[in-house]
Parts: structure tokens; C-alpha cells; sequence
């Protein structure tokens, strides 16, 4: 009974944590050293702006640098990200505050470490912003990245209208 619940309780941990982001398919996968950790690239559609794919980085230890140096359950917090107009831009229902919209998340430690990319309007230069960081619950971490896509002059379709 007690191994069915911490099944159960996995199963659901899991399922929260994709809910409500953006998927992203692994478009890169490069090694960086012999012990076989490597920096993977994924290729994330911003689910609320169609026309949008930005491009993350980030490390993936391996099970020899986990046994030597510990930390057994977490990556590295280093991020990058590159977004870009990959088609016409429709712009859906987005949070328009400061806080903006959390696009995508990733774990990068068993339970508590997370990779996150936040979308936030900036309104008066017409530019989205892309910024990735990573998430800690006790530790929070400055190593962040972040790119910009500038709606300006473009043909930008808001499915709510443009917002006032």
C-alpha cells in the first residue's frame, strides 16, 4: 500500500508540473566533456503566441560527474535562450502585468529546482520578453538569460485586441 501511494503521489507531482506550458522537443544534443555530460537545446512554442519558438540551453550532468562531485538529484541552474519570429505572429490571451506568463518549466533537480521561461510585455517599446531563470525553493539563483522579440512593425494579430 505504501509503495501504490508513492507511485500515485509521483504520477500526480508529475502531471502538475507539465500542466499549463508549453512542450519542448530536444533539437540539440551536444557532449561537452568524456564523462558524458552534455548541453541539450530545445525548441519551446510560446503556447499563447503563435509564430514564436524560442531556443533554450542547459547542462545535463552525467551518472560519472553525479557520483564524483554529488548533488545527485540536480543540473546546473546556467541557462541561455534565443526567440525569434519563426512564422505570423497571433498573439493570444497573455497576462499584460510585469509579472508576465510563465511559458515553460522544466525540472532540473528531482523535486524542487526548475527551469523557467517567463513571457512579459513590454508595452511601451511593442517588444515581447523572454527571460530564462531558474526556480529553487529555498535558494533562489541570479543566473538567468533573456531575449526579445519586437512586434514592432509587424503584422501582429491580437486575438483579443490590441491591448489598451
Amino acid at each position: 500500500m505504501f509503495k501504490k501511494r508513492n507511485v500515485m503521489l509521483a504520477a500526480a507531482t508529475l502531471i502538475g508540473l507539465c500542466a499549463g506550458s508549453a512542450s519542448a522537443d530536444v533539437v540539440g544534443k551536444v557532449g561537452v566533456d568524456w564523462i558524458g555530460n552534455d548541453i541539450l537545446v530545445d525548441a519551446v512554442a510560446d503556447p499563447e503566441v503563435k509564430g514564436v519558438t524560442c531556443h533554450v540551453t542547459y547542462f545535463d550532468r552525467s551518472v560519472i560527474d553525479r557520483v564524483k562531485n554529488g548533488k545527485w538529484f540536480e543540473d546546473p541552474s546556467n541557462s541561455a535562450i534565443s526567440c525569434h519570429q519563426t512564422g505570423p505572429i497571433e498573439i493570444g490571451d497573455i497576462d499584460l502585468s510585469k509579472g508576465g506568463d510563465e511559458v515553460f518549466k522544466s525540472g532540473i533537480s528531482l523535486v524542487w529546482k526548475k527551469l523557467v521561461v517567463t513571457r512579459i510585455y513590454d508595452k511601451q517599446n511593442d517588444t515581447l520578453i523572454y527571460l530564462a531563470h531558474s526556480r529553487e525553493l529555498v535558494d533562489g539563483s541570479a543566473k538567468m538569460a533573456l531575449s526579445t522579440v519586437s512586434l514592432y512593425g509587424q503584422s501582429v494579430t491580437w486575438k483579443n485586441g490590441k491591448p489598451q
